[in-house]
């Protein structure tokens, strides 16, 4: 029986990841990781699905937690199969995007949610999950991670005012492209396939039950991911995905589905914030001091878009809580890197 080969491209694989695989790694193969359970990897290569595994050197040498494999990334394997045994991962080629947070606690380490992900889709949806300031919250680290951002409000059939939480919607995403969607009436449903065309990888994040998963099945056309019933005293979905997966769709592309996320912290990602903050950064090139505080100062123009309208007061607190926050976490990036480099010179010499 003829064994059907995988076009890899079909799955997301670009030009320049390709170029870099086939001059650095002759005489190992390609493939790209659909799911991470701990320290396992399951990996599709042209072969098909395989397990794969990282080898105790690499794990026990390896400081930081996003130095691993993840979802989404292309990797170098000793093999293409697992009839012999799993596949062993050497390593993991350069990611061009990447979604990301802080891991909870204390610890400043980076989880990387998905990796080489061309659309980014922010899901929120119209009941009581409704949350602006988290919203903004994702928006910034998607502009940063190198994907364009798209935002599904879905749920929309048990929301009655679906205008006006749009329109709320929209002065908070400068310009980021907006979808209103309902798995249960299957609206908006033709406008998100439109955006997975053959070739591209896009992700879903969000919240525990904003409808990821109950999506998902509808783009697939069957009901492969598990879903559970909104609970009636609080609107809200209960959690269903527990781990993150690669998912092909038939005659388009790939998605990335995740894990509801309780908590959001956000990494080194000040560029991100400026960029979902642009009405704001713009008033406060208009202000009478160059360092103004937007306190208490003569002239302030952010101050007084607040007090005409404009902006409002809570959108300009949170502004100020991520930029301390991402500005917090590019110090200790930079702190880490320089520990880093340091490092690697002393292991040189």
């Amino acid at each position: 029986m003829k064994l059907i080969k995988i076009n890899l491209k079909e799955y997301g694989l670009k030009a320049s990841t390709l170029k870099e695989f086939e001059s650095l790694y002759k005489n190992f193969y390609l493939g790209r990781v659909v799911c991470q359970l701990k320290s396992y990897y399951k990996v599709i290569t042209e072969k098909g699905i395989m397990n794969a595994k990282i080898p105790g050197k690499i794990m026990y040498n390896t400081t930081y937690i996003d130095d691993f494999p993840t979802v989404g990334d292309f990797v170098v394997l000793d093999r293409d199969d697992d009839l012999k045994g799993d596949g062993v991962i050497k390593a993991v080629l350069k990611r061009y995007s990447k979604f990301s947070r802080k891991i909870s606690g204390n610890k400043e380490d980076e989880q990387i949610i998905a990796a080489n992900i061309d659309i980014l889709f922010i899901t929120m949806s119209l009941n009581d999950n409704f949350n602006l300031r988290r919203l903004e919250r994702y928006v910034a680290s998607a502009l940063e991670s190198g994907a364009k951002p798209v935002v599904l409000l879905t749920k929309a059939d048990l929301c009655d005012n679906v205008s006006e939480k749009s329109l709320e919607v929209s002065k908070v995403t400068m310009g980021i492209d907006t979808l209103v969607i309902s798995s249960f009436n299957n609206k908006g449903i033709s406008e998100v396939l439109k955006r997975i065309p053959k070739g591209c990888t896009v992700a879903f994040v969000g919240s525990s039950g904003v409808g990821k998963s109950t999506l998902i099945n509808k783009l697939l056309g069957y009901e492969k991911m598990k879903i559970s019933k909104i609970r009636e005293a609080d609107g809200r979905g209960r959690h269903t995905t527990t781990y993150r997966e690669l998912i092909k769709i038939p005659e388009l592309g790939v998605v990335i589905d995740t894990p509801g996320m309780r908590e959001f912290h956000l990494m080194d990602v000040v560029y991100g914030v400026e960029n979902a903050f642009s009405d704001i950064e713009t008033l406060a090139l208009n202000c009478k001091f160059r360092n103004c505080s937007h306190s208490s100062e003569l002239g302030c123009a952010v101050k007084k878009a607040i007090e005409e309208g404009v902006i409002s007061e809570a959108r300009y607190k949170n502004y100020i809580k991520l930029l301390k926050e991402a500005e917090f976490m590019h110090k200790k990036e930079k702190s880490r890197k320089l520990k880093s480099e340091r490092g690697k010179k002393a292991f040189d010499c």
